[in-house]
């Protein structure tokens, strides 16, 4: 009974640090969390990324460079710097990679993209700024030796921002679908999904919609299924969903389209039941 009351006590504790202490720290990221420039072999761009502390005591933040790939599985890979073929991380320089923020204050964080000479460069490079507070969190609560109580908790928010290069207009665009496949959703209803794969040097941003067809060859529905981001060698999921569509045999038109010429379409039968 003892130790029932002294977890208890120490449940307590951790629920007070949570209803006070969460609440005063924060960090926000001021501006996009996608750095987006064209450039050419030997230039050098530089830009800023402005970081407020929301909270009432200062915040020390780290600032560290990663690759980056993800994947239509979930999969999302935070490599080390340079160590996929697109990588620019080695052309970036990050100033500081350390700070402390004051309560209510902005601190900027400088960076410089240096490009290499080289004429063989093309499509795009890309890696990451892993920004995220190292004293964000909340203390660990510990139990005495003898009942052997350990209770602790860290919470805490990281950002990641791309910075992403563009070789002038070079690079060659291309896309397929590596899977697809018919399944139902939480609510019953029909939903084609797809998987995409960027096959090209260059990166996409596809809109993808879709037309639904009857057997008579009538447009039944036109469906907007969003826009999506896809960096060479990676892949995403899109899902095309039919709601509130009468069961039978229909065909549909995916069309994905980057906006600027590059389109790709394909065309399924599918049975809705």
């Amino acid at each position: 009974m003892r130790r029932f009351f002294r977890l208890l006590f120490f449940i307590s504790i951790l629920f007070l640090f949570l209803c006070t202490d969460a609440s005063h720290a924060g960090l926000l990221v001021l501006g996009e969390l996608t750095r987006e420039m064209v450039v050419q072999p030997g230039q050098k761009l530089e830009g800023t990324i402005v970081l407020k502390n929301t909270g009432s005591k200062p915040l020390e933040v780290n600032i560290k460079k990663n690759d980056y790939l993800f994947f239509a599985d979930g999969r999302s890979i935070y490599g080390e710097p340079g160590s996929t073929p697109r990588s620019n991380a080695k052309w970036l320089s990050v100033t500081p990679t350390r700070l402390i923020i004051p309560p209510q204050n902005t601190m900027s964080v400088y960076y410089s993209v240096q490009v290499p000479k080289d004429n063989t460069l093309k499509g795009t490079y890309w890696s990451m700024l892993m920004v995220e507070p190292t004293s964000a969190g909340l203390p660990q609560i510990v139990g005495d030796e003898k009942n052997k109580v350990a209770l602790g908790i860290r919470t805490g928010i990281r950002y990641g921002i791309q910075i992403v290069t563009h070789i002038g207009d070079t690079g060659q665009k291309n896309l397929r679908i590596i899977d697809r496949k018919l399944i139902k959703d939480k609510d019953g209803a029909s939903v084609l999904q797809l998987d995409m794969e960027n096959t090209g040097e260059r990166w996409l941003r596809p809109w993808v919609r879709a037309e639904l067809y009857d057997q008579s060859g009538h447009l039944v529905k036109k469906l907007e299924c969003g826009r999506v981001r896809i960096y060479p060698g990676t892949s995403v999921r899109s899902r095309i969903a039919f709601q509130g569509i009468p069961r039978g045999k229909y065909k549909v038109l995916v069309i994905i389209d980057d906006g600027d010429g590059y389109v790709w379409g394909a065309q399924y039968t599918l049975q809705l039941s």
